[in-house]
């Protein structure tokens, strides 16, 4: 008897080499690591390298520019190596997955024919049915649908996590409808897993090493899983997963202006495991541009949250995210945006120049902003916020915080850990502190991390902020 992988059942499974290549958000790097998940029943192994792997996925992001032909170009080169391996008399599967997957579908076999699978970010559940078709060699499978169940009731027990940091998908999905945005298009409707279900995988992955737990979503906090009593919120969900025994640290993201609700905004006064460092997109600061990016908030209603957020944690740090160069933004708009960011004051934060998307309602604006504009602009933006940044840092020095020692250093006889607020840390220290939080004084700021001393008697300094 087989099954559909083509192994006998009860048969020692072969070591088969997988090698998934990964681009985006955190999301795709909890993705791409259930992909593993899933494959690992059918023998298939991580492999540090695509040379001579039975199976590789370009699990792939279709937000930032030319991400399509990012993909295609890796393809020809995977496709060399696929036709070695077939010259040797070995075969190598070759699949595509994520949203631009999603996003082109059947033009991916068009243009690459040699692809085996072509599959989204809701079926990824499916990859054995796939793999099995795939390797009968009854020609190339395509899962682009929207499937009415939830991938997250079929798949295995995630798998260890590979430090004392893990990521852990809760939500799913947009229902925005930025106009500049292809995620509503390639990741579908918003959808919320269930609070048992989250909470016992955090459990899992707490048990198997993890200190610190980033929950993800496309709008995470617009996470409202079915509890005990009905829908629940992510404020009430950090509550619970605070519950949990050896679980030092909480993060969530990316969020969305419009879901900041009150309870989530307590939370951050009240749950001492919810780290102070948020994410929170805003785009703009013009109010003109806010309403043609359909973002339904103002600059002014962004500000206000912003205060709320900071009175209730003062010491909150933030990130953002901007767009420079939509369409129909003028230099009074692009003005409005520095303002913003004059006023707030950003930890660190990501910029963009604007890039239409297909089939996007931004890209076939006609009020396109030159190239070179949006150069310009984009300069000068991410000036300001590497001011913000490295401000932020060398007001760090002399502080004495905590650190999430995640492994070595850069250099021998060194550590490395996170703070609080998300920055980097380097210090010299022992093996084996990996996990523990420990006491450590800032020396220097660098722009994009920070160097410190550790504080004596590390072993007994490890704390829960329980």
């Amino acid at each position: 008897m087989s099954d559909e992988s083509g192994q006998s059942a009860g048969a020692k499974v072969n070591t088969r080499r997988l090698h998934v290549i990964t681009w985006g958000c955190q999301m795709n790097v909890y993705d791409s690591t259930r992909m593993t998940d899933v494959l690992a029943p059918l023998g298939y192994a991580p492999a540090e390298a695509p040379d001579g792997a039975d199976m590789v996925i370009l699990n792939t992001c279709h937000i930032r520019d030319r991400a399509a032909e990012k993909v295609f170009s890796e393809l020809g080169r995977l496709r060399l190596l696929k036709q070695a391996r077939e010259a040797e008399g070995g075969r190598m599967i070759l699949a595509v997955a994520g949203c631009v997957a999603q996003a082109e579908g059947a033009e991916i076999l068009a243009r690459a024919p040699y692809v085996d699978i072509v599959l989204g970010p809701q079926t990824y559940h499916r990859l054995p049915e796939m793999v099995a078709r795939a390797s009968r060699a009854a020609g190339a499978v395509i899962a682009t649908d929207f499937p009415a169940e939830d991938k997250f009731d079929h798949l295995p027990e995630a798998s260890a996590p590979s430090g004392p940091t893990a990521f852990l998908t809760i939500q799913e999905g947009c229902d925005k409808f930025c106009s500049f945005c292809v995620v509503p298009y390639t990741r579908g409707a918003e959808q919320s897993r269930p609070l048992g279900a989250v909470v016992a995988e955090a459990r899992r992955l707490v048990a198997l090493g993890a200190r610190e737990i980033t929950l993800l979503g496309q709008n995470v906090n617009a996470w409202h899983g079915e509890g005990p009593h009905g829908p629940s919120t992510l404020g009430h969900l950090v509550r619970a997963l605070a519950e949990i025994p050896d679980l030092a640290r909480i993060r969530y993201t990316t969020s969305h202006p419009r879901d900041m609700d009150d309870d989530l905004i307590a939370a951050h006064a009240e749950v001492p495991q919810l780290m102070p460092f948020l994410h929170l997109p805003v785009q703009s600061g013009a109010d003109r541009i806010l309403a043609a990016m359909n973002r339904r908030h103002t600059a002014a209603d962004y500000l206000r949250l912003i205060d709320r957020l900071r009175a209730a944690r003062p010491d909150l740090a933030l990130s953002s995210d901007f767009i420079v160069g939509h369409p129909g933004e003028t230099e009074a708009d692009f003005a409005a945006t520095m303002a913003l960011i004059e006023r707030v004051g950003f930890a660190q934060a990501f910029s963009f120049k604007y890039s239409p998307r297909p089939g996007t309602p931004a890209a076939g604006a006609p009020t396109q902003v030159p190239e070179a504009e949006k150069d310009r602009r984009l300069q000068a933006l991410q000036a300001l916020l590497r001011e913000q940044q490295a401000a932020f840092n060398a007001d760090c020095v002399g502080r004495t915080v905590d650190v999430l020692v995640t492994g070595p250093g850069r250099r021998p006889g060194q550590i490395g850990g996170r703070t609080p607020w998300l920055q980097p840390v380097h210090a010299d220290g022992p093996d084996g502190l990996a996990g523990r939080i420990v006491r450590v004084k800032i020396v220097a700021a660098h722009q994009n991390s920070l160097s410190a001393t550790l504080l004596p008697h590390p072993q007994e300094q490890e704390r829960t902020q329980a």
